[in-house]
């Protein structure tokens, strides 16, 4: 009975970006961490994974939902701004950073409020 609460496509959808939002940001601080390494290439979360998790969510099946693992991936768009070759920018990091601390507040939110809806079922108290 417990296991289908958690297995509803809203909630796994939701713990999944969670998960994406949570690997971005490690990529963020790897690349960062290696602004100044030469030949350092710019990591991200998979492009694809976005494209497969709407298109999951898109068919309501929780499975697919939850066979769904983000994974981190070379950037191809970055391009190199020195001649060491290594492809950080400092300043879009950190952009995106703030924007991907932004997503995991929101992301947060949504696993926490439906936690909260369990908990009230369960208790009857807000």
């Amino acid at each position: 009975m417990i296991e289908a609460l958690f297995n509803q496509p809203n909630y796994l959808a939701a713990k999944k970006a969670l998960d994406a939002v949570a690997l971005r940001h490690e990529a963020i601080a790897s690349n960062i961490a290696n602004v100044e390494t030469p030949g350092y290439r710019r990591i991200d979360l998979s492009a694809s994974f976005k494209a497969e998790l709407e298109r999951a969510c898109a068919t309501g099946d929780a499975r697919q939902i939850a066979s769904l693992k983000p994974a981190l991936a070379p950037d191809p768009t970055a391009v190199a701004l020195s001649r060491d070759g290594n492809t950080v920018n400092l300043e879009k990091e950190m952009v995106e950073m703030n924007r991907n601390s932004l997503l995991h507040s929101v992301e947060t939110q949504l696993v926490s409020a439906a936690l909260a809806k369990l908990k009230f079922a369960i208790s009857g108290k807000s």
